[in-house]
């Protein structure tokens, strides 16, 4: 619900991540209307702004955030919405932005990033660019063609202001150019969509990569990080807990598949009317992808093998 902060990190906010793809539809019905437009002050350093985009799978929209009092780093544009974009405006206030910070290149993150730089006259910097044909159902948001950040940057790079630094950390996983984005001085960590506050992230190949997905969770997992501000849902107050839990449950996900895989059942289709028999059937694209993924990387680790579009334990 609208400024409804839940038990982030806790045992109860892990369960309502127990389906990757959890009835999005069915939380969004129940949630008061989502306060988008309106500038939310999360910490003194932080103000969140959400776009009018809701979804499926943008949860009440895209949160872009907006870092510094004095000159500003905007993370996340969002998309290229109108009303979004006054409402940035409107929160800059004529306060300089220093850059415009990108943690990936889907459509609902980064399109906003051309007509703010464009009033600004900041700098587009943080996600290469990537374009890719994806010839798959997607799940998330496509990607943005338009997308040409000013400056890459790469894991340990920074951007800095009055009061303030943005650390990149290299998440590749959700897509193969994602970044997070640390905030020393308060230690928040901007997660972007490799971890949200009210679901799992889509992994969909070939951009999206599972194991890299994994290995960039556990990295998070070894940080400190006092808090998590995710591009989507409420902010995760216990970041490694939650992070130890999506590991948790990744693990299952490839325990499920291997023991269908023991059942005879061998097909990606097959193998997700099982698997996420609670959902909304609208949703069993996303949960393709995201089986197909784990299924990449078990082939990489010699454990299946595929014929066709069938797979297999490996002998």
């Amino acid at each position: 619900m609208a400024g409804h902060r839940q038990d982030s990190g806790g045992a109860g906010h892990l369960s309502s991540l127990s389906l990757a793809f959890d009835l999005s539809s069915r939380h969004l019905r129940a949630m008061d209307e989502p306060p988008t437009g309106i500038a939310i002050a999360l910490e003194p350093l932080v103000t969140r702004v959400l776009a009018p985009n809701p979804s499926p799978y943008t949860f009440t929209g895209t949160q872009t955030h907006i870092v510094g009092t004095r000159d500003l780093a905007v993370i996340d544009p969002g998309p290229a919405d109108e009303a979004h974009h006054a409402a940035l405006l409107a929160t800059i206030a004529g306060r300089p932005v220093t850059a415009i910070v990108i943690t990936h290149h889907h459509r609902d993150h980064s399109p906003g990033a051309i007509r703010l730089k464009a009033e600004t006259g900041a700098p587009i910097v943080g996600a290469a660019p990537f374009h890719l044909s994806d010839d798959g159902p997607r799940a998330d948001a496509a990607f943005d063609v338009d997308y040409a950040p000013d400056q890459v940057l790469d894991e340990g790079d920074r951007v800095a202001g009055a009061g303030w630094t943005l650390e990149a950390i290299a998440t590749p996983g959700h897509t193969s150019n994602h970044l997070a984005f640390a905030l020393p001085e308060t230690k928040a960590l901007f997660s972007g969509d490799h971890v949200m506050g009210w679901s799992t992230s889509v992994v969909s190949p070939p951009d999206g990569n599972m194991s890299a997905y994994m290995s960039s969770l556990e990295k998070l997992a070894s940080r400190d990080d006092r808090i998590y501000y995710p591009a989507h849902g409420e902010a995760i107050e216990r970041p490694q807990r939650l992070v130890r839990g999506l590991l948790g449950h990744r693990k299952q996900r490839e325990g499920q598949i291997l023991r269908l895989l023991d059942k005879g059942v061998g097909t990606v289709p097959a193998m997700v009317e099982q698997m996420y028999a609670g959902i909304d059937r609208q949703l069993f694209g996303a949960a393709e992808r995201s089986v197909l993924a784990h299924l990449i990387d078990l082939e990489q680790r010699r454990l299946v093998q595929s014929e066709a579009d069938s797979w297999k334990r490996r002998a």
